[in-house]
């Protein structure tokens, strides 16, 4: 289930190999492939390894992203579809991306709107990370690892809030919104194949939760164990308090 690698580098060119051999391989068997895309620190060098992947016929790939903040305008420095497009969208050629509005007026007409676009077919690979108090997506703890919805609006915690200033994308925590529009645990587990990005000793915690402690919806990472093919990718830092045994794979 994990890979332990010794840079961000090489874990992020490990990551988009798998990818882009599990996107490739959608498209020769159906002629297509649906993928979800995350953002943060923890994707830098993923993206910037899979935007190299040019043998992939990306004109047949159609591109989700898991969340964005609730009330941000898409032009905001710390926006998640600006992330996207210029780490991604504007690098490769999909053949549709479908982003988040976070300044929707009215925010669970947007949660159905996303969520039929979701719904339309099958995803084949998530690209996803787990954050500092292990969520996946915005889905903060205590997730709702049962939720109805493919999309919800959730309310952000402290520690995910105080990892967004950590990580430079708001100068104070006053400056990052309390909520946003976030993909459900179970629109996450729906995909085929999941890829989780994790560097970085911040996150070691976490990652133990999530790898070594029990199934628990206060780690919402410890849910992937549920799932049939997660392959997730760690750096010495993020791997350092996984048991040996987890680590061996």
């Amino acid at each position: 289930m994990c890979e332990v690698y010794d840079s961000k580098v090489e874990l992020g060119k490990a990551a988009a190999e798998l990818v882009a051999g599990r996107v490739a391989a959608a498209i020769k068997a159906q002629g297509a492939a649906r993928v979800i895309f995350a953002t943060g620190a923890s994707q830098y060098e993923f993206l910037d390894a899979l935007i190299k992947h040019q043998e992939v016929d990306w004109k047949r790939v159609t591109a989700f992203h898991l969340d964005e903040y609730l009330g941000m305008d898409d032009q905001h420095p710390a926006s998640f579809r600006r992330y996207l497009r210029e780490r991604l969208f504007s690098k490769l050629p999909f053949a549709e991306v479908n982003l988040l509005n976070g300044t929707a007026t009215d925010a669970k007409a947007e949660c159905r709107r996303y969520s039929a676009l979701l719904e339309a077919g099958p995803i084949d690979i998530a690209c996803i990370g787990i954050g500092e108090n292990g969520h996946l997506a915005f889905n903060d703890p205590p997730a709702d690892f049962q939720s109805p919805n493919l999309v919800n609006v959730v309310n952000l915690d402290h520690k995910c809030r105080m990892q967004q200033v950590g990580e430079g994308h708001f100068p104070t925590l006053a400056d990052v919104p309390t909520q946003a529009l976030s993909q459900s645990i179970p629109a996450i587990l729906r995909a085929k194949t999941v890829s989780c990005v994790v560097p970085d000793a911040r996150k070691a915690e976490a990652v133990r939760c999530s790898l070594d402690g029990r199934l628990s919806r206060m780690c919402p990472g410890s849910v992937l164990r549920r799932h049939a093919d997660v392959h997730m990718y760690l750096d010495q830092g993020s791997a350092s308090l996984l048991s040996a045994k987890t680590k061996k794979g």
